[in-house]
């Protein structure tokens, strides 16, 4: 494994282990809420019935230890030892002094706060109070136990993570690693003989092309194309590696797709007309995509080449330029689409219709619409299978038009 390929895969742990310890987190937060709502709700219902059963002491010498008593009386009146300044409320005892209502409440004092009950009996009003400082101390002594434990779960979480993806993804880095020397390794045997292919192509043309007057216009034809479809195959060879390997980007340029469609169409008139397959190209001006021409190639090859594997006698290009769009479309007159496979199409190793029977039919294995989905993929387009009205099969690519 490169230097490069182990920094992404501890990047790519990282990643995990963050994302596992952040779950960690949040299931940490979610529980420490749960506890600290049921201890405050607890809490709350202590504080009520402990003034509940403070509500019938009278005398501030029979009062509990947490519980504090102001007793009003015409002699006078008697209050618990070390009373809060906020203490009595004065307005909950005039209040019970008027109407004889029990009145219910809290006071707060130096940042403690106290739940009271007044009332009147036997002639006396009584105010009972009870300090929720000792509980208040205990729901935060409980935050800190959970802030305590939840960084230490996340941190014991992220490192189990860290160890765990490492060992999850190794693997699969290791045999994504093996597929790129390996087509790097196929990519530079494959490229040196498509360069001497290409070369001696071009040497032959050139020798034909010196030659005098009478050299069958045929040859000189079909020499073109072996160079064209050499350049084509090294250009191919050169955008495989770019997208076997997803670190590395294909340059993109203006291509206009309505001349590339008919270069494409030309290379495979002599193919067509061997089968007896007529092709045609129908496009509008000013068809421009952003995209790497190598790819969007590949790309028409494949629906052509997929187009007279079916077709029974004609296939049609049509490229239209819209207002945000160019749309390709590659039309045959063959058997079409089976039925309700049309979403499969480009599935790799998808049949998505039975080729047209014939000894030069050789057998494809369902990569080549897969290949032209991958592409419209990377172009951010859409592409659409479809059978036609009139018999035959049709296949949409729409792409973002060049601005």
């Amino acid at each position: 494994m490169s230097v490069t390929d182990d920094r992404e895969l501890r990047s790519a742990s990282l990643k995990l282990a963050a994302q596992f310890a952040l779950i960690i987190v949040g299931l940490f937060v979610a529980l420490g809420i749960v506890i600290y709502s049921v201890v405050a709700a607890g809490q709350a219902e202590a504080a009520r019935r402990a003034l509940a059963d403070a509500s019938m002491v009278d005398s501030v010498h029979d009062a509990p230890r947490d519980i504090l008593v102001t007793v009003v009386t015409p002699q006078g009146r008697q209050s618990s030892p070390d009373m809060p300044d906020g203490l009595p409320d004065e307005h909950a005892i005039d209040q019970v002094m008027r109407t004889g209502t029990p009145v219910s409440g809290s006071v707060e004092d130096d940042g403690e706060r106290y739940l009271t009950v007044t009332d009147a009996r036997d002639g006396k009003v009584v105010q009972v109070a009870y300090g929720l400082g000792e509980q208040q101390e205990e729901l935060n002594r409980l935050v800190i136990a959970l802030v305590v434990t939840g960084a230490i779960a996340a941190l014991a979480a992220g490192g189990v993570g860290l160890v765990l993806a490492r060992r999850s993804i190794r693997p699969l880095a290791d045999a994504l690693a093996l597929q790129r020397r390996f087509v790097a390794d196929a990519g530079h045997e494959l490229r040196t003989p498509l360069t001497l292919l290409s070369t001696r192509a071009q040497l032959l043309r050139r020798h034909v092309v010196a030659q005098p007057s009478g050299t069958d216009d045929e040859l000189r034809s079909g020499l073109d194309e072996i160079v064209d479809d050499s350049r084509a195959l090294t250009e191919i060879v050169q955008d495989l590696l770019a997208v076997a390997d997803p670190r590395q980007t294909a340059e993109s340029e203006g291509v206009d797709l309505g001349e590339l469609a008919a270069t494409v169409a030309r290379s495979a008139e002599g193919r067509a007309a061997e089968r007896g397959i007529s092709i045609a190209v129908r496009s509008d001006p000013d068809a421009v995509v952003t995209g790497a021409p190598v790819s969007l190639r590949r790309m028409i090859v494949a629906l052509v080449d997929n187009a007279l594997d079916h077709a029974a006698g004609d296939v049609r290009l049509t490229v239209s330029a819209a207002r945000d769009h160019v749309i390709l479309t590659v039309e045959d007159d063959g058997p079409g689409f089976s039925s309700g496979v049309e979403d499969r199409a480009f599935e790799r190793f998808a049949t998505a219709r039975d080729a047209q029977a014939g000894a030069d039919r050789a057998r494809h294995y369902g990569l080549g619409l897969a290949l032209v989905a991958e592409v419209v993929s990377r172009h951010h387009g859409t592409v659409g299978a479809a059978n036609r009205d009139a018999g035959g099969a049709i296949v949409t690519v729409r792409l973002p038009r060049r601005r």
